[in-house]
C-alpha cells in the first residue's frame, strides 16, 4: 500500500482576513449585527468561523473593524447621512458602535473600540461642523450630546417601549431627528 504524502496547506492570513472582513461587512449590512451569526460569516469566506476569533478576537471585534474602514462619514447635520443610518437601523438593528452610547460592553477592549468608533464616526464629524459653523463654544458637549439624543431616538424605535416611535417612517424619523438635533447649533 502507499502512503501519498499530502503537503500542508498554506494559510493565507491577509486572504483569510479580507475574505472575512468582506463577508461580514455584507451580512452587517444585509442582516444586522445581531442577524448575522459568526458561522454564516465564516461560511460566506469560505473558512472556519473559528478563525474570526483568531483575527479579530470576536465577533464584535470583527464588527468594529469592519465599520472603521472606508472614509469618515459626513455629520448627524446631514440629510442623507440621517437617512442612511436610520434606514440601516429600521432594516438590521443597532450594532455595537451606537449600543456603546448607552450601555457598556462586557468586554473592555470592545468597549474601548466601540466608544472610540462612535467618537471617530458620530462625535468628532460633528464637533467639527459645530466649529466650523462658529459654534465654538461647548462643540465638543453640543456634538456629544446630539449624538447621545440621536442614539436615544435610534434605540427608542427599535426597543418597542414608544409606539409612536416604532411605527414611524425613516423620514418621520429624519424630520424628528433634524429638528432636535437643530438646536446644537444655538
Amino acid at each position: 500500500m502507499t502512503v501519498i504524502k499530502l503537503a500542508p496547506r498554506r494559510r493565507d492570513a491577509t486572504r483569510t482576513r479580507s475574505a472575512l472582513l468582506a463577508a461580514a461587512a455584507e451580512l452587517f449590512a444585509d442582516r444586522g449585527y445581531d442577524g448575522a451569526t459568526v458561522r454564516e460569516i465564516g461560511e460566506r469566506a469560505g473558512v472556519d468561523p473559528t478563525l474570526i476569533a483568531r483575527y479579530f478576537g470576536s465577533k464584535a471585534g470583527l464588527y468594529l473593524e469592519t465599520v472603521q474602514t472606508g472614509e469618515p462619514p459626513a455629520d448627524l447635520l446631514n440629510r442623507d447621512r440621517l437617512v442612511a443610518l436610520l434606514d440601516r437601523m429600521s432594516r438590521s438593528g443597532v450594532g455595537p458602535v451606537l449600543q456603546a452610547a448607552v450601555r457598556p460592553h462586557a468586554e473592555d477592549d470592545i468597549q474601548r473600540a466601540s466608544t472610540e468608533a462612535l467618537h471617530d464616526r458620530l462625535v468628532t464629524p460633528l464637533r467639527e461642523r459645530l466649529a466650523t459653523d462658529g459654534t465654538t463654544a461647548d462643540s465638543q458637549l453640543r456634538a456629544e450630546a446630539a449624538v447621545a439624543a440621536f442614539a436615544g431616538i435610534a434605540l427608542g424605535a427599535k426597543s418597542g417601549a414608544f409606539p409612536a416611535l416604532a411605527a414611524a417612517t425613516t423620514e418621520q424619523l429624519v424630520s424628528v431627528t433634524v429638528s432636535l438635533l437643530d438646536g446644537v447649533r444655538s
